[in-house]
């Protein structure tokens, strides 16, 4: 479970997560993702998340062996990469 307030905020507006056509490509290769919807499969890995965490205006997700880097201000998903630390999706 995320600690801290930014991650509490984060997921009080998973609703207006989002990503651009091209944040969707990124993802899509960035995570070798065949997903429909990259951005409602980014939600999903939010919302079960290991840890959240804000550096200046964006926050870091690390999930199920990704880490998904959101905008904090408008909630858009830059990208998302292989988390190299924790293994791989």
């Amino acid at each position: 479970m995320p600690q801290g307030d930014t991650g509490h905020a984060l997921l009080a507006g998973l609703n207006r997560v989002h990503t651009t056509q091209m944040g969707a490509e990124r993802i899509r290769r960035n995570l070798g993702l065949h997903a429909d919807d990259p951005a409602a499969w980014c939600r999903r890995q939010i919302e079960n998340a290991r840890a959240i965490t804000r550096r200046g205006k964006n926050w870091y997700v690390r999930g199920d062996g990704c880490v998904i880097t959101v905008n904090a201000t408008s909630f858009t998903i830059i990208t998302a990469h292989r988390d190299k630390e924790h293994g791989v999706i």
